[in-house]
């Protein structure tokens, strides 16, 4: 598979941005996603019915004790890791992967859960960050020593486009709508409000290996849904934030990708929420979930 161009088109975005709030970028020219039309996926819905109860869950970077920490914290699993939430929703927000070295157990624990919780009447709903969109391109900046070790022991097969766990991966979207919650990884801009439905389906097919070594718009677009930093940063213009909501009929968002050292905040008089608290071990950060309540509620757990 001849990805390393691709390798080329990262030394753009300098190194994940340094995972550290930083200026919003200019929005970029790429034209929205067009629609696949021989992809074979079925389709994810964009938009879910809000369930009775649900908890957003930020990066978990490769720390399967953070992990198991925030999912306790949700009132999600027991200690010894069995579904006790009842019709609980879980929805995890991207970047599994990378800087911890325990990636496929936690992709492993998040894919047994959900069968679990569907029992129940509950759900876990993953969703896809840059760190996997970043793998399956081979950017392994991040692998930790013991994570190269990852994935069967041959992790650039395993997640390339079409390899067994990329097509694993290609069973989430991006972005979700979860009755008036807008969640995705790192937030929607208005460019891509209108174009979601198109991004979920790029962005899937292009994992499970449907459209050779293209990669997906939200991979390589800097204001994607994956990448933005619009809303993890000190100064939020509420006003875009607004019109994003408007346009996609939704009341608040919940994003993750930049750490908030403090813990999950708000903005925009709680019509944004802020839920990466660097909980894995690479950064030590509190062990916060938030439940997508009205209005939400930061649940603190801690850590194993």
């Amino acid at each position: 598979m001849r990805l390393a161009p691709l390798l080329l088109m990262f030394a753009s975005f300098g190194c994940d941005k340094g995972h550290v709030p930083a200026p919003a970028p200019a929005p970029t020219t790429a034209p929205p996603p067009v629609a696949v039309e021989t992809c074979t996926l079925a389709p994810i819905a964009l938009k879910l019915p809000m369930p009775k109860r649900a908890v957003a869950i930020g990066d978990l970077h490769g720390d399967l004790d953070a992990a198991r920490a925030a999912f306790r914290a949700a009132g999600a699993i027991d200690e010894r890791d069995t579904w006790i939430g009842g019709d609980l929703t879980i929805i995890q927000t991207g970047d599994v992967l990378d800087r911890g070295d325990d990636e496929s157990k936690i992709e492993e624990l998040l894919e047994r859960l959900d069968l679990e919780a569907h029992a129940q009447g509950g759900a876990v709903i993953s969703l896809l960050g840059n760190h996997e969109m970043m793998n399956a391109a081979h950017d392994f900046r991040y692998v930790t020593p013991g994570g190269a070790k990852d994935f069967g022991g041959d992790r650039a097969h395993a997640l390339a486009p079409g390899g067994a766990w990329a097509k694993r991966l290609a069973r989430r979207n991006v972005v979700a709508i979860v009755g008036d919650t807008v969640l995705s990884h790192a937030g929607v801009t208005a460019e891509w409000a209108s174009h979601l439905d198109e991004l979920n389906e790029h962005s899937r097919c292009w994992l499970d290996g449907q459209e050779g070594t293209t990669p997906t718009q939200a991979l390589t677009a800097e204001d994607s849904p994956v990448w933005t930093r619009v809303w993890g940063g000190e100064h939020v213009d509420c006003a875009a934030l607004a019109d994003v909501l408007k346009r996609l009929g939704a009341k608040r968002m919940v994003v993750a990708h930049t750490p908030q050292h403090a813990g999950i905040n708000s903005q925009c008089d709680g019509a944004l929420w802020r839920i990466d608290t660097g909980l894995s071990k690479h950064y030590g950060g509190p062990i916060e979930v938030l439940e997508l309540d009205d209005p939400p509620k930061i649940l603190k757990g801690t850590r194993l």
